[in-house]
């Protein structure tokens, strides 16, 4: 029985070898390689709602509600497959409790988001002196796109 191990062993590390031989007997010299490298296509990512297939059988009201008040607190219970990737039930109301918990601890402390949106700062207040330079830079450059107003140096 030992033996056989070793022969499959043996004969499998002849085969790589041999697809290894053949390979490079006919690769292409480098120049030629890059002439035959492409980029990939556009890649899109797909929310998980539009990858499920289309199920003709399945039943599809022609009413559709208009949103309200209870579908910003209506969850879709999880799948029995979510539920066991995420570690079961009793773990995913643990995560639940620690996320509640932080979120309560986040509205008493008042801390800032941990996302925050931008928020741009006002152009500089130029004074007259200041707006008087910059225009008379711009004429020595003659190109700088802003039109000089009337009775101004």
């Amino acid at each position: 029985m030992r033996g056989k191990g070793l022969r499959g062993t043996t004969w499998l590390a002849g085969v790589l070898l041999a697809g290894a031989a053949q390979g490079q007997d006919g690769a292409a010299p480098p120049e030629s390689a890059n002439a035959q490298v492409t980029t990939l296509g556009e890649v899109r990512a797909l929310r998980p709602d539009e990858e499920v297939p289309l199920d003709l059988y399945r039943f599809k009201s022609p009413v559709e509600p208009a949103p309200n008040a209870f579908n910003r607190a209506w969850r879709e219970p999880p799948s029995l497959e979510e539920v066991g990737m995420r570690g079961g039930y009793l773990m995913m109301g643990i995560n639940y409790g620690i996320a509640q918990t932080a979120k309560g601890l986040h509205t008493l402390t008042r801390a800032p988001d941990p996302i925050q949106s931008a928020v741009a700062r006002p152009p500089p207040g130029l004074d007259a002196d200041q707006q008087r330079r910059a225009l008379q830079l711009c004429e020595a450059e003659q190109g700088c796109g802003v039109a000089v107003p009337a009775g101004k140096p």
